[in-house]
This record gives structure tokens, C-alpha cells and sequence, in this order.
């Protein structure tokens, strides 16, 4: 059976070990870095599969599949300072850094593939981007709900900027549910009433090929305040800067 090694682990990580373990008949062998010690020790304790290792090298040395969730910002000085072995995979999700570039920070490793996963794969509910369609990374992903293979970098670059969305999408609701607040609403009922209205929306995209253009019409009857309000919005530019904040997010992760 696989062993997996992951190298950082924050909340994503800790999502993916999740997703590999928990509630699972017969558990992969992980081996985390000590880095994030609590969150690591945490896992180990409740995950009977899963083992904290005594360094970084430790982790490379004791797997066959090796995750990369570190921060942008310290991925490159941490994995070129390791051993990496012929025959090994190695699997990203540090955003900006390209196949090519991993590729020489990791060799001999030549299977090398990134990643976008997003918390549901916790609860093995999400589909995540892989780029290229190696077998180590379609293998894990699939584990975890599926995978979605991009076989261009632009492409699955555009694909990560989008992911950069959720924080905005939760702002907005919590917009909405303060301006609720301001006029009289109890703060916490207002923040319930719109996770509910939103929640309910939910079950709208869970089937393939949900259309968001037709969505958006069968939500906003001629003449209706839903209608008034996404024309408003419209008019304000507001989806024109969601394209804006998209092109400004590609740029900043182009592959290095």
C-alpha cells in the first residue's frame, strides 16, 4: 500500500490526511513533518495511520508519495534543501509553482503533478484539479471525490485563481447579513437566515453541468427584486472587477 508523506501541514494538509483516514476500512500509512507540531500530534493521535516523522528528510525518506502543502513563500527553500529518490511521486499544492520548476527542486523524482484541493476533501466531497494526469495524483484525488485533470498550465493556473474566490463569497454573505443587522435584525439571526437561504441554494448545483446563466434567470422574475438587484450590481461593475480580481490573481501565481 501507498505511503504518503506530507511536507507542511496546515489546514489543507490536515483536510487531505482527513479525507485519506478518517471513517476509512483500510487507511493509507502518513507521515507527517513536525512542522505545525500541534496539528500534526493532533492527527497522529486520532488517526491510527498516521505518524509524525523527526524532520522533513524523514518524511521523503519513509514515503513513496510525497505532498508539498507549503506555503508559497517557503516551498522552494524547503523542498531543494531535501533528497528526493528516483521512482518517487510527488504531488503539490503550493500555488505559483510550476511543474518544470518542481520538477528540477525534486529530481530524481520525475512523477511529478500539482494540485488545487479545497477543505471538502476532508469529507471526500470535492473535486480537485491535478495538472499533469499522473497516476500518484489522480490515484490520491480520486480517494478524496474525484479528480479533475487540466492538461494545460494556463488553463489549470486559471483554474487555482478561482479557487481565490471563496473568502470574497463569504464577505458577501457577511455583507448582506450585516446590513440586516443595521436595520434591526439580531446579528446572529440575520447570519443564520442568509447561511440558510444560501445553503438551500445549494442542492441547485449538484448536478453536472449546472448552468449559472440560466440559474441566475430562473432566480430573477422581469420586474423582480432579484432582478433589480443583480442589474444593480451590473451597473456598479461589480462583475467586471470579479474578472479584474481574476486576471490580477493569474498574474501573481504565473509558474515560476
Amino acid at each position: 500500500m501507498t505511503t504518503y508523506g506530507v511536507l507542511g501541514v496546515g489546514s489543507i494538509a490536515e483536510a487531505i490526511v482527513l479525507g485519506l483516514c478518517r471513517h476509512v476500512a483500510d487507511p493509507p500509512a502518513v507521515v507527517l513533518s513536525p512542522r505545525s507540531a500541534e496539528r500534526s500530534a493532533r492527527l497522529a493521535v486520532e488517526l491510527p495511520s498516521v505518524r509524525v516523522a523527526v524532520d522533513n528528510q524523514a518524511v521523503v525518506d519513509e514515503s513513496d508519495v510525497v505532498l508539498v502543502c507549503l506555503r508559497p513563500v517557503d516551498a522552494v527553500e524547503v523542498v531543494e534543501g531535501l533528497d528526493f529518490r528516483d521512482g518517487q511521486a510527488v504531488v503539490s499544492a503550493v500555488a505559483g509553482l510550476s511543474v518544470a520548476r518542481l520538477a528540477e527542486l525534486v529530481a530524481p523524482a520525475t512523477d511529478v503533478a500539482r494540485s488545487i484541493p479545497l477543505p471538502a476533501v476532508a469529507t471526500r466531497e470535492s473535486t480537485t484539479p491535478v495538472h499533469p494526469a499522473t497516476p500518484a495524483v489522480t490515484d490520491l484525488f480520486d480517494r478524496l471525490g474525484g479528480s479533475l485533470v487540466v492538461d494545460d498550465e494556463l488553463a489549470y493556473e486559471s483554474v487555482a485563481a478561482a479557487s481565490a474566490t471563496v473568502a470574497a463569497y463569504f464577505r458577501y454573505l457577511g455583507t448582506v447579513a450585516g446590513w440586516l443587522s443595521e436595520r434591526g435584525i439580531p446579528q446572529a439571526e440575520a447570519s443564520r437566515y442568509v447561511a440558510d437561504t444560501f445553503a438551500a441554494l445549494s442542492s441547485e448545483l449538484g448536478h453536472p453541468g449546472a448552468d449559472f446563466v440560466a440559474l441566475a434567470q430562473a432566480h430573477a422574475t422581469p420586474g423582480g427584486l432579484n432582478e433589480q438587484f443583480a442589474r444593480d450590481l451590473a451597473d456598479a461593475g461589480v462583475y467586471d472587477a470579479v474578472r479584474a480580481g481574476l486576471d490580477a490573481v493569474v498574474s501573481r501565481i504565473a509558474p515560476t
